[in-house]
């Protein structure tokens, strides 16, 4: 076994150092206060307080290495360029401190790494100390040249090692084989057998003294997406678009010889426009002797712990697009940031002792910064939307466009479930452009497309976060569909009235009656009439509008009783009944679990009881039945005039909420008489004559 895994192995079974550890480099990676480490590897935050990643990584690499067979001499070399590589990371503050008055630059790891391990060598002058010392120094950069972070210049030290004869070619290739197996396979071994051969085509022309090919600045730009591009960013026809407004590969041009830190963990989740005026503005401020651009505050502010999983702090981000959208890129081309906002605005810092670095973050005002806190903390609870509407306001955007924010991945999976009560709505459809409004995770959008591959249709939404991810599963499935962002309520302001053949509101209309305010006030009808005009306004002659949503039961007047099998069932309906703002739920007590109440209340309240505590937040801000099915045809005769004729009209009780049920209540009518639940769930189709 290596001395290096000895070693730690008698560090984790004592728990501690012992006193006369020999190993500076345990006592730098053990001893770290602060937990420095790439995001975009870690799936909780919470476990960077519960453990020691970088020497969990160090020791991974270690173990990698004792089970190559690789030469005496080699093997013994790559262990202590791995065991110092990541030295900088560690520390205490006490420590850190004194080394960056030193001017060791510990925000590039492998130079802070690197200048460690000098100052430790009893001689900084030997050859073999030079040699590892230039193996820290360019660790990892074989690995972030091909993620397009390092320009392939940073290697050239590995090559002047070979030109002194330090190494021989092959021996330096063989080296720097294994050092980057080692790695690479640390992080993940199915990045390392994505990447070997890539990794071995880099080190060739660094041995050899060769020049790499196909290093364009498009090459480069395009690797930087390389995340983006494997979650469905189309990241080639985007900067096509984006060239013939700016000559982008310009102003990426200007960074040619700059290396960039973290810029993956920090950009990826932005669109490739946003990625691209952030780059803008950086390649005309940052002053041209810095070698080093760091986007590491950048990262560390973007994430956040949702019930011990790492998320992508989307508050921040939703402001940070709005303030990025508003900037025009000739402002950005001549480094202007042209944006007065009180609460974002941005920084390019150089810290004191390492000019030769910036690190560019985004900065939110003290007040931004609270209200996004109290977001995260209101997530699990009612005041949630009161809170994400405080943040809109206080950025200026839309309060009519709903984000679900924390939780959007998951609601448009759910929403891809529903996939056999969509297919029934493709029975109805009619003509060859056809609009799904508010498509959620594009379902009903696989369907007309599998079903009519020679029909046009088009998603609209009004959420960010519902065209993003749209878009990307539009890439990365190749599919025909389109998106648009825009409005239910003025479908003319995107597409041409008298164009469209069908509209499609799938389980959409009842949550524009909730979310959505009008003339002053949510949960209100002249919504749901302004979305149909709207869609009506836009069908041709002969089109269709069809229409799936909840529904109330007639007669209305009729009770139930509902007792419940479950000791929070009553508490559930008290707090439902508190929370609940579309309409005033009334109940009476009857038992010790037991209460009696108007059948629909008592349905609009066991609609968001099925769906448990996680989806309660949202579920209780929803009214899902607001019409019974008389007066939904009133209602559209009324708002649409005589020539809207309804073709068709059905209400049925949604499979699964029997089941769902069933463990949690026992339901019957006033008399104690078991009864069905009434239907939750009507189909209308409206056609324009």
């Amino acid at each position: 076994m290596l001395h290096s895994l000895t070693a730690i192995d008698n560090y984790r079974n004592l728990g501690y150092l012992s006193a006369d550890n020999p190993y500076l480099w345990l006592h730098y990676l053990v001893s770290a206060e602060e937990r420095i480490v790439n995001l975009e590897r870690v799936t909780t935050l919470q476990e960077l307080s519960n453990a020691n990643p970088v020497l969990d990584y160090v020791e991974r690499t270690l173990r990698i290495l004792d089970q190559l067979r690789v030469s005496y001499w080699q093997k013994e070399l790559i262990e202590e360029v791995l065991i110092w590589s990541e030295t900088a990371k560690g520390g205490t503050m006490r420590e850190r401190i004194r080394w960056q008055e030193q001017g060791i630059n510990l925000f590039v790891h492998n130079e802070g790494s690197a200048e460690l391990y000098m100052h430790a060598s009893a001689d900084p002058q030997q050859e073999r100390t030079q040699l590892v010392t230039t193996l820290i120094r360019t660790h990892g950069l074989i690995g972030q040249c091909l993620r397009g972070e390092v320009p392939f210049a940073e290697n050239v030290p590995l090559t002047d090692q070979v030109s002194h004869g330090v190494l021989s070619p092959e021996e330096m290739k063989t080296t720097l084989l294994i050092l980057n197996r080692c790695i690479i396979e640390a992080v993940s071994s199915e990045l390392w057998q994505q990447v070997q051969d890539d990794v071995l085509a880099l080190i060739q022309p660094i041995v050899y003294q060769e020049q790499p090919l196909d290093w364009t600045t498009e090459d480069r730009i395009l690797r930087l997406r390389a995340a983006s591009i494997h979650k469905g960013e189309n990241t080639v026809e985007s900067l096509h678009q984006l060239n013939a407004q700016i000559n982008l590969e310009q102003s990426f041009a200007l960074l040619d010889h700059q290396t960039f830190w973290y810029v993956e963990a920090a950009l990826q989740d932005f669109s490739f426009e946003e990625f691209a005026k952030i780059f803008t503005l950086i390649s005309h401020i940052v002053p041209k002797d810095v070698r080093h651009i760091s986007f590491e505050r950048l990262m560390n502010t973007m994430y956040y712990d949702y019930k011990g999983i790492k998320k992508v702090n989307v508050y921040k981000k939703r402001m940070i697009e709005k303030v990025l959208a508003e900037c025009s890129w000739d402002q950005l081309s001549t480094g202007t940031w042209g944006q007065d906002s009180p609460h974002l605005s941005y920084e390019c810092v150089q810290e004191p002792h390492i000019a030769d670095t910036v690190f560019f973050n985004f900065v939110f005002s003290p007040a931004a910064e609270k209200l996004i806190e109290f977001c995260i903390e209101a997530e699990k609870s009612p005041l949630y939307e009161k809170a994400v509407l405080l943040l809109f306001d206080l950025f200026g955007l839309r309060r009519d466009a709903y984000d679900r924010f924390h939780n959007e991945e998951s609601y448009l999976e759910m929403m891809n479930q529903t996939v056999d009560y969509k297919r029934i709505l493709l029975r109805y459809i009619v003509g060859e452009t056809i609009i799904d409004i508010g498509p959620g995770g594009g379902v009903m959008l696989d369907l007309i497309e599998e079903e009519w591959s020679d029909k046009r249709a088009i998603g609209i939404d009004i959420s960010e976060n519902v065209i993003e991810a749209l878009q990307r599963k539009k890439q990365l499935e190749g599919r025909s569909w389109e998106v648009m962002k825009g409005d239910a309520l003025a479908l003319r302001e995107i597409v041409e009235p008298g164009s469209v053949d069908s509209v499609l509101f799938s389980s959409i209309l009842h949550e524009l009656y909730s979310y959505v305010p009008f003339n002053g006030h949510k949960f209100n009808l002249e919504t749901v009439a302004a979305a149909l005009s709207s869609a009506y306004d836009v069908l041709s002659t002969g089109g269709r509008i069809i229409i799936r949503d909840g529904i109330m039961t007639e007669p209305t007047g009729q009770k139930r009783r509902i007792q419940f099998l479950q000791d929070d069932g009553l508490s559930a309906l008290e707090r439902y009944a508190q929370d609940f703002v579309g309409r005033s739920i009334e109940y009476e007590v009857t038992g010790e679990q037991e209460v009696m109440m108007l059948v629909n209340d008592a349905m609009e309240f066991l609609y968001t009881y099925t769906w448990g505590e996680e989806a309660y937040v949202h579920e209780v801000q929803e009214q899902f039945g607001y019409m019974t099915p008389s007066q939904y045809r009133t209602f559209i005769e009324q708002t649409l005039g005589a020539q809207a004729h309804i073709v068709h009209l059905e209400s049925f009780l949604q499979a699964g909420y029997t089941e769902a049920l069933q463990p949690k209540v026992n339901i019957t009518d006033e008399w104690g008489e078991s009864v069905p639940l009434p239907d939750s769930t009507c189909i209308i189709v409206i056609e324009k004559t």
